[in-house]
């Protein structure tokens, strides 16, 4: 085992993410640094990672590339620092640089299994990112139980509350996991003004509770979770987690976050690729000649350099048109480019 990941018996180095396009089976990535004493939870009983397939939302992602390399090395330094510390990732960047693809690259390689994705919306509340409640269903179902049952026979029980109740993508991953979940947290910059207050109090400490479990005369209550076809067993309507998840939160920069969350943050700014990296990229996703993909390259690196707004999918939409059978690269193919590599700032 190299020293990357200490050797046998040692304690793991603190850099035990490389973003070298590694593949981890599910819970058998590199082990992970112990975190900080003020960032130790005691929630429990310990609960596996579930073993889900996420390869295809991976590779749509990454693409199939083994030894993608897509972070500079003080970047791979910033988020090594997050997990040893057990702090969120504050990404910032220019659209398409790979902000959110960051999340499934650090689960690929380090074995943590299917990121939680929870995408922010103007009307998106700390409640919805924990859990939700279907609160009619379950009064239709308790009604329709009630119509149904005949109090001379000891007939069908009644609806469980935990069958309308769904965890959320955040609420699934303070989950009390042996081994962290990876939660991306996309476009916070989008939210209420509330929401990122309304954070805090959860980041800090790794737990919350469900209202309506807690006044509940069952003392534990099996409920969905974020993962299809999962579900976990949630006691005295209390949730904890045991490792702290692994939280990538992306902004574009459209707002500036108040300075509570940003001091609870490690803030990682990333930059358009370089002229390699642009390759691996694109060579990852797609198969296409020198003659033609290179040219497009230098049109986009010349765009970059102008001034102008552009990301990474642009090139990829332009170079997987320009290598599509039958394209003519004629006035009519040019027009096609030029609108698929047009600086975005500049709106239509």
């Amino acid at each position: 085992m190299t020293e990357q990941y200490g050797a046998a018996g040692a304690p793991p180095a603190w850099r035990v993410f490389r973003a070298a396009g590694d593949r981890a089976p599910v819970g058998q990535g590199p082990r992970l640094p112990d975190p900080p004493q003020w960032r130790r939870f005691a929630g429990g009983p310990p609960i596996p990672l579930p073993d889900l397939d996420d390869t295809r939302a991976a590779e749509r992602r990454l693409g199939e590339a083994q030894d993608l390399v897509q972070l500079r090395d003080e970047e791979i330094d910033v988020v090594n620092a997050a997990i040893l510390l057990r702090r969120p990732l504050l990404v910032t960047g220019p659209p398409g640089v790979g902000k959110s693809t960051l999340a499934y690259l650090i689960a690929q390689e380090l074995g943590l299994g299917r990121v939680l994705q929870w995408g922010i919306v103007s009307r998106s509340r700390l409640s919805g990112g924990l859990y939700s409640y279907d609160a009619i269903g379950r009064a239709q179902a308790v009604a329709a139980w009630r119509a149904g049952a005949d109090p001379g026979q000891d007939g069908e029980l009644p609806p469980r509350m935990g069958d309308f109740l769904t965890l959320g993508p955040l609420g699934t991953a303070l989950l009390p996991y042996e081994q962290p979940r990876v939660l991306l947290i996309d476009e916070l910059d989008k939210c209420d003004v509330d929401l990122p207050h309304d954070l805090l109090h959860v980041m800090e400490n790794g737990s919350y509770e469900i209202p309506e479990l807690m006044r509940s005369a069952e003392p534990e209550a099996s409920v969905f979770t974020d993962d299809p076809g999962v579900r976990t067993t949630v006691r005295h309507g209390r949730i904890e987690c045991r490792a702290f998840p692994i939280v990538v939160i992306t902004s574009n920069g459209e707002r500036e976050f108040p300075l509570p969350l940003r001091r609870r943050c490690l803030p990682l700014e990333l930059r358009l690729p370089s002229r390699e990296q642009l390759v691996a990229i694109v060579s990852s996703h797609l198969r296409g000649s020198e003659d033609v993909v290179g040219p497009l390259l230098d049109q986009f690196e010349r765009r970059v350099k102008d001034g102008g707004t552009h990301s990474v999918d642009q090139l990829l939409n332009a170079v997987q048109l320009v290598t599509s059978r039958g394209f003519q690269h004629d006035t009519h193919g040019r027009k096609l480019v030029e609108m698929l590599l047009r600086d975005l700032a500049k709106g239509r």
